[in-house]
C-alpha cells in the first residue's frame, strides 16, 4: 500500500524519522508506535517483502537490530522486544515495502504477554 499520493513512506522518509543508515537498509521510528521507541528496519530499495530481499539486504537487516535496541535504550529502558515483520496483506502487512519492526515492550505493557508474536492469532496465543 501507498500513501494517497501514490508515494512510499519508506522510499521517501522524513528526515527526522531517520536514526540510521547504509548502503542498503535504514532505521526509521515508526510514525504509529505501539509502544515508546518502536522503530522500523526497511530496505533502500524498494521491495514487497522478505522473501523478495537480496542475501545481503537480509543480513544487513539482521545485523542492524543490535544496533536499534542500543538507539532505542538512549532514551528508553525496556524490559523486553517483540522483533518481526509481515509477510503479505494475510499476514497484516499494509506498507509492502520491506521492513522489520523492533518494538520495545514493558513491563505491565499489556495483561497478558505470554505467547509474543503467537498473539496474531489470539486463540493461538496461549500453549
Amino acid at each position: 500500500m501507498t500513501q494517497a499520493d501514490g508515494t512510499c513512506p519508506f522510499c521517501d522518509p522524513e528526515p527526522d524519522r531517520i536514526f540510521l543508515e547504509n548502503d542498503l537498509i535504514r532505521g526509521l521510528w515508526d510514525r504509529f508506535p505501539v509502544s515508546p521507541g518502536h522503530a522500523l528496519l526497511v530496505t533502500r530499495r524498494h521491495v514487497a517483502d522478505w522473501f523478495a530481499a537480496t542475501p545481503q539486504e537480509r543480513q544487513d537487516l539482521v545485523a542492524a537490530i543490535l544496533s536499534v535496541r542500543q538507539e532505542i535504550e538512549k532514551k528508553h529502558r525496556p524490559d523486553g522486544y517483540n522483533v518481526g515483520f509481515n509477510a503479505g496483506a494475510v499476514a497484516g502487512q499494509t506498507v509492502f515495502h520491506l521492513h522489520l519492526h523492533v518494538i520495545p515492550r514493558y513491563q505491565g505493557d499489556t495483561p497478558q504477554p505470554q505467547g509474543g508474536v503467537r498473539g496474531v492469532i489470539p486463540e493461538k496465543a496461549a500453549y
